[in-house]
């Protein structure tokens, strides 16, 4: 097995014991992205002081430091955090060029640990997307089949894991970018609970729904990186002051006793045959090994998307607001006035995508129709969040698909925005009462055995719980068979 196939547990492991050192680690992925990049298309730059960073990792190891069980492990980071010193576009015209002064905190916690960050990766533009097919730079493919897409926000993240160009990434998540490519590539994506990780230097989308958050091939990576970039930040006002635990020291890999329950709502019209199948038969796994199941009812899921884009979009509207040709980014070359500088600016650096929402989003803010969107959103939110509260004193988790169905070809949906923006059903509910979730693969569809996702849901800042069921689903089927074959 080569080293880019192996989890950043064993990986750790491995360099702790001298079996293989960071350099020889960031060769061998290095090479894989020499190999497979072309056919990828997972990142939008590469970090040329990566190697620097592994030789300080290994000079580490030799002089006899104690390291950070992470040191040496190879990341790639989404382009919508800041990375001081390297280019964060958010795969956009708008900040093609952008070299950030500083690091966003949980960049400072990856460069801190000794990780080595192998360069930034694709997205869609400003995360506004379910496919990374709005990305300004290039389209990302699905390493399980390069004709289809590797799902988003986050494309770029998921599939440099599933190819092997990275160990670990991470992604952030508005109504599902971390859980949905996860699903779509084949791999482990955790979206923690809103506050628990700060969004300091996170190019804002939408504020209270934004989340950071790692992506691995196994449930013990993601809870080693929840681990390492977890904590309260004086930076981030949303950021909650409290005990964070070390979620690997704790991992179980037990079933017994675990109460789950299963909504009938994300098992209804529009999900996948092949999808719901495979997600029961992981729920049935469960309960043959000692879990007991529920079924619970959200009734309010319903209106979840319209309460999504409804909010999203017009904190979007208000974020992307600085983008206006004056401070940084890109500037139209040819205007006649400020006014004229700022049409122009915003209508040839934005792409198409990021123009619809902050379209939407202004008009739901405007005088007249605030009341008539904007407020009625919110108070569906605050009813989402009440059943789920009410759900989780019945259950510890809830077991749902993540996606619809399996990865679509690229260019099938683009043209249609209600199709696209159905990809995020199943996902969207979670960042809306601000809850952690996890993605982790369930199966294969009978289409070039794509892959299929399951997600986990747990109450506010029960990541314990949360992966503690996920691992042991995991050790119920053998591990997670993440890197593709098909490349």
């Amino acid at each position: 097995m080569k080293l880019y196939e192996k989890t950043a547990f064993e990986l750790s492991q491995m360099l702790k014991n001298k079996k293989c050192s960071a350099v020889e680690l960031l060769g061998d992925v290095n090479e894989r992205i020499n190999n497979v990049e072309d056919k990828v298309g997972a990142y939008v730059t590469l970090n040329e002081s990566a190697k620097s960073q592994a030789e300080a990792v290994d000079k580490a190891i030799a002089d006899g430091r104690e390291i950070h069980p992470l040191a040496g492990i190879p990341i790639g980071i989404k382009d919508n955090i800041s990375t001081k010193g390297l280019r964060t576009t958010c795969s956009s015209k708008m900040l093609e060029n952008y070299v950030p002064p500083f690091n966003a905190t949980v960049a400072q916690k990856v460069a801190d640990a000794g990780m080595v960050i192998t360069g930034k990766m694709n997205m869609d533009e400003f995360a506004m997307g379910s496919s990374t097919e709005t990305s300004y730079m290039h389209l990302t493919h699905n390493p399980h089949d390069t004709d289809c897409v590797p799902g988003g926000s986050s494309g770029g993240s998921a599939a440099a894991v599933a190819a092997g160009e990275a160990i670990v990434t991470l992604g952030s998540d508005t109504g599902g970018s971390i859980r949905q490519p996860a699903a779509l590539c084949g791999v482990v994506g955790l979206k923690p609970t809103y506050g628990s990780v700060s969004r300091y230097g996170l190019v804002a989308f939408a504020s209270s729904l934004d989340q950071i958050g790692p992506m691995g091939k196994s449930v013990k990576d993601v809870a080693m990186m929840q681990s390492l970039i977890s904590g309260h930040d004086a930076m981030d006002a949303t950021s909650k002051d409290i005990a964070y635990p070390d979620l690997l020291a704790n991992l179980t890999d037990s079933a017994k006793g675990l109460k789950i329950g299963v909504p009938k709502e994300y098992f209804g019209e529009g999900i996948d045959d092949e999808e719901k199948q495979s997600v029961y038969n992981a729920i049935k796994l469960l309960e043959a090994n000692g879990a007991s199941i529920k079924e619970i009812s959200l009734p309010s899921t319903e209106y979840a998307i319209n309460t999504y884009y409804i909010i999203a979009s017009a904190e979007a509207s208000s974020n992307l607001a600085r983008f206006d040709g004056v401070k940084y980014g890109y500037r139209a070359k040819d205007y006649d006035g400020l006014t004229d500088m700022y049409e122009k600016t915003r209508s040839e650096g934005f792409g198409d995508e990021v123009k619809r929402r902050i379209m939407l989003g202004t008009f739901v803010l405007s005088s007249g129709f605030y009341d008539a969107y904007y407020k009625k959103a919110k108070l569906v939110q605050r009813k989402i969040s009440q059943e789920f509260s009410e759900a989780f004193s019945e259950c510890d988790i809830i077991a749902t698909p993540t996606v619809p169905s399996r990865a679509f070809k690229i260019g099938e949906n683009i043209g249609d925005p209600l199709k696209m923006y159905y990809s995020d059903v199943c996902t969207v509910t979670v960042n809306i009462a601000g809850l952690p979730a996890v993605s982790m693969p369930c199966g294969k569809s009978s289409y070039k055995n794509m892959p299929l996702g399951m997600q986990f849901i747990a109450d506010k800042f029960k990541e314990q719980t949360l992966l503690n069921a996920a691992n042991a689903y995991e050790n119920l089927v053998g591990g997670f068979d993440v890197i593709s074959k098909a490349l």
